[in-house]
């Protein structure tokens, strides 16, 4: 994998893009296809990594902890490690994360509306 060069214009853009513009801000926050599938799975509570892992069966096991670091790098999740034995990890919402709901809520109902595939459902 080839080292991100910070002083890079397009890295200077990208920083400059995502702090001033608010669209563009939470579509980078929000920029793969499984962040809101997790958030929005986080939504009814606090889950282990392997409820998370059934609820979202399309994920791959790399993608899905992927995702979780940088949720929890931008403050919209919070991971707690157990001390038990075995041990487990169980992620929950920030109040950040919390703030989500009627965003998400809101894309979902313009999807229903205005995705004319008949593979569009509220099963994710």
């Amino acid at each position: 994998m080839m080292a991100v060069k910070e002083s890079s214009t397009n890295q200077y853009n990208k920083r400059l893009v995502t702090t001033q513009c608010p669209i563009t801000f939470i579509a980078y926050k929000m920029g793969n296809r499984w962040k809101p599938l997790v958030i929005r799975q986080l939504f009814s509570g606090t889950k282990r990594y392997g409820e998370l892992r059934k609820a979202i069966t399309a994920v791959s096991e790399k993608m899905l902890i992927q995702t979780l670091r940088e949720l929890e790098a931008d403050g919209i999740i919070n991971r707690k490690a157990m001390p038990v034995i075995p041990p487990h990890v169980e992620y929950s919402l920030t109040e950040s994360g919390k703030d989500l709901e009627p965003v998400i809520s809101e894309m979902v109902k313009w999807s229903l509306k205005h995705n004319r595939s008949h593979e569009s459902t509220t099963n994710c």
